[in-house]
């Protein structure tokens, strides 16, 4: 395996960046995770708007999207695989200590291809008291800057789940670490607006396009009632939950969130860049 770095690709030995680089001292940086599949990298117009829309938000200048598909393409040539994650990091380059960056910055671009596992049909979740501050500098934005979610995601494995729940500073339900959130009430599908402080996910948004899904402000207790739920994401596609805290939601996935499964499927199978 070889990973891009600002230009050239390299061995895991060469790969190295500076310890002044902004990314590692200050998390001053954004990325994005997309799936790949027999070496195509899934949805990518999408995850380069959004790294552009990232960048911006936090004051970086926007990457050269040429330069970002060609490192992703050569990045994919060098390492094909049957299904993969493709992280393309994005940070403000070497900077001094601190939290100021250099009057010029000079960005680094790092592409690395990781080969993954189908995940499971279903999976357990858990809710955590930590909050999304859906008003905060970096609302809405995918930064490298992922202490909580590190923490919440560690929370969850020791209770034998695979995701955490946030609620926002208002107590309505949020989004995952790494995941946006879908509910079933009385036979419809609801996903947490992204007023809420949710991260605009690239699989959230198709399967609103895809699916009668409508957006709606829920309280955190609406996953005691709901029939079904389901986290999206560019690596889980959608995944039925199976058991939330205590509470186990029988027979996931159940028919909606079956359906929404179906035509993701099918949808993505028929399109590499939607």
């Amino acid at each position: 395996m070889r990973i891009w770095l600002n230009g050239t690709l390299r061995t895991e030995d060469e790969a190295g960046v500076s310890v002044f680089d902004h990314g590692l001292t200050v998390g001053d940086g954004v990325f994005e995770t997309l799936k790949t599949v027999r070496g195509e990298a899934f949805a990518t117009t999408r995850h380069l708007e959004r790294l552009a829309r990232s960048a911006t938000g936090l004051g970086l200048p926007a990457p050269d999207p040429d330069e970002v598909r060609r490192a992703c393409r050569e990045t994919l040539a060098d390492d094909p695989r049957p299904l993969g994650r493709l992280r393309v990091t994005y940070t403000g380059g070497y900077a001094p200590m601190g939290s100021n960056r250099d009057e010029k910055v000079s960005p680094t671009l790092v592409v690395a291809h990781f080969g993954i596992e189908r995940r499971p049909d279903t999976t357990s979740v858990v809710t955590v008291d930590w909050t999304r501050n859906e008003r905060g500098a970096l609302s809405g934005l995918k930064t490298t800057s992922y202490g909580e979610n590190v923490v919440a995601l560690a929370a969850a494995r020791s209770r034998a789940a695979s995701e955490a729940l946030f609620p926002n500073t208002t107590g309505a339900l949020c989004e995952g670490t790494g995941t946006n959130v879908f509910v079933v009430l009385d036979g419809r599908l609801y996903t947490p607006p992204l007023s809420s402080g949710c991260l605009a996910g690239v699989t959230r948004a198709l399967v609103l396009e895809w699916t009668d899904a409508e957006e709606a402000e829920l309280p955190m207790d609406v996953l005691d009632r709901a029939e079904e739920v389901f986290l999206t994401s560019s690596t889980r596609d959608v995944q039925a939950v199976a058991r939330i805290d205590g509470r186990d939601l029988p027979g996931a996935p159940g028919p909606v969130t079956a359906a929404a499964m179906r035509v993701f499927d099918e949808r993505s199978a028929a399109d590499i860049d939607p």
